[in-house]
């Protein structure tokens, strides 16, 4: 048997996990490899063979040939795969061994292996990694959350193979229990949001101004030279334009308007929800998605209803594609900003005591969301100690209050045709929402009073309230109820 001892293991030899471990090899570290399917072992062992990598067909023989403490990495499908993988190499490791689950876990269940792994005497990471197959090889970013002892001892493997920004590498520590993967999930809403609002800016440059793909390609390109710079125009500008083999079809053209969906982004609403903080950009996102599968029933829709007012004088040429621009790079800003603010105020809840300025750091480089915008971002929360949203910091509110009048625009020329935009008119009615003083949530309160008792606050007087409506009389003071609806 080969007695030569591996720095570095991975449970998992999909695209993702080959590629993240030989990345681990190009940088010097022993990397060895296990999968239940043969052929991702034969293709790691052929694609590492002048590399220091192995691939081997057991698990009992995977451990055996590890390191102590022993660093093992799952890359597998979340959920019970996860829990199997863990079960069966529990016999087989020694107190104070690292595993690290890689995959899209929910946090919950990682919140609930952490504490159970810390009473074995495993040390657990729960760890996002953001970059896709290409990411893993070439550096992704990393977001280790879990044992801090266990991070300071895959610390030099990690920033060695992530992503790196101006020599720094896009991983860091995230902090306890379960913080990688939710600041991993949210990472993804943000990602849904992201590429909804590119999509409906397709969609409003094709069907308002009526370009065509090698057009839009040309322009994507060009707002990716400027504040727009990121990986999602980027490939955008590289999916315009790419044509099938042989032909002159646009393969855009022929692809299913039906966006399927993992979870992750509706995640992030529940959470949202559950921690009572907005993201409806996000949310927006998620809901076009699910009405995106509905594809039978929106063609017969279409047949039901008359184009809407095909004749209105549309916006063309530069002024439409500025004011795109404009609500791209608006939007972008929102919905980063609803994402980090859900990360400020879970960071309390849970306790995870969340570096927003390094996680905005490590977003830079590796990642799918990855844009030149992020570095105001880090700039924004590393200047600003408990700064929960950034949209009233002078890195944004300038940008925001120039680029506004070019959302409403573009929101105007797609309604008039009855073109959906509901991410760039969440994005909107959120910045405007929050820079309004009086809400009309006066009235809200007034009813659930009305209906329920709820009670309610008053400008004039401290305490709570309590009106009789039917027969109005003076307001009585009261304690709050519990339990009626509304």
């Amino acid at each position: 048997m080969d007695q030569q001892l591996y720095d570095f293991g991975m449970i998992g030899l999909g695209v993702m996990g080959r590629n993240f471990l030989l990345n681990v090899a190009d940088d010097g570290f022993g990397a060895l490899g296990t999968d239940i399917d043969e052929d991702s072992v034969s293709a790691l062992n052929s694609e590492g063979k002048d590399m220091r990598v192995k691939g081997v067909g057991t698990q009992k023989e995977f451990v055996s040939l590890l390191s102590k403490p022993r660093k093992i990495m799952m890359l597998v499908p979340a959920g019970k795969i996860v829990d199997n993988v863990i079960e069966g190499l529990l016999p087989l490791l020694d107190e104070g061994d690292i595993l690290i689950d890689g995959g899209n876990s929910h946090y919950d269940d990682t919140d609930r292996r952490y504490a159970f792994l810390k009473a074995k005497g495993i040390r657990f990471l729960g760890t996002g990694v953001s970059g896709g197959a290409k990411g893993a090889r070439l550096g992704p970013s990393i977001m280790p959350g879990g044992d801090r002892s266990a991070w300071e001892d895959v610390k030099p493997i990690l920033e060695t193979v992530a992503a790196k920004v101006n020599g720094e590498p896009c991983v860091t520590y995230i902090g306890e229990s379960s913080s990688g993967h939710y600041v991993k999930m949210v990472h993804n809403g943000i990602e849904y949001g992201l590429m909804q609002l590119i999509a409906e800016a397709y969609d409003v440059l094709k069907r308002v101004g009526g370009m065509g793909n090698d057009e839009m390609s040309a322009l994507f390109t060009k707002w990716n030279d400027g504040r727009l710079n990121g990986y999602l125009i980027e490939i955008t500008a590289a999916i315009l334009k790419f044509r099938e083999e042989g032909t002159e079809t646009h393969l855009l053209d022929v692809i299913l308007d039906k966006a399927k969906q993992k979870g992750t982004g509706k995640w992030t609403s529940q959470s949202a929800m559950d921690h009572g903080v907005p993201v409806p950009t996000i949310d927006a996102a998620v809901t076009m998605r699910a009405i995106s599968a509905f594809k039978e029933y929106r063609q017969d829709n279409s047949k039901l209803y008359k184009p809407i007012h095909p004749d209105e004088v549309a916006l063309k040429g530069e002024g439409l594609a500025d004011a795109v621009e404009k609500a791209l790079y608006f939007s972008f800003i929102t919905c980063y900003a609803q994402g980090m603010q859900l990360l400020a105020e879970t960071s309390i809840d849970r306790e995870y005591n969340l570096d927003l300025e390094g996680i905005a750091r490590i977003w830079r480089g590796g990642c799918i969301i990855r844009a030149e915008l992020l570095e105001k971002i880090r700039e924004a929360y590393g200047k600003r100690e408990g700064l929960k949203n950034m949209m009233a910091t002078k890195e944004f509110r300038d940008d925001l209050f120039a680029c506004r009048d070019g959302v409403a625009e573009v929101i105007h020329q797609a309604t008039e045709r009855g073109i959906p935009t509901m991410c760039m008119s969440a994005s909107l009615q959120y910045f405007d929402a929050f820079r309004t003083e009086n809400l009309p949530l006066n009235l809200v309160q007034a009813q659930r009073d009305y209906f329920g008792s709820h009670s309610y606050e008053r400008l004039d007087q401290k305490g709570i309230f309590h009106t009789s409506w039917d027969a109005p009389r003076e307001a009585k003071v009261m304690d709050p109820p519990s339990g009626a609806e509304g």
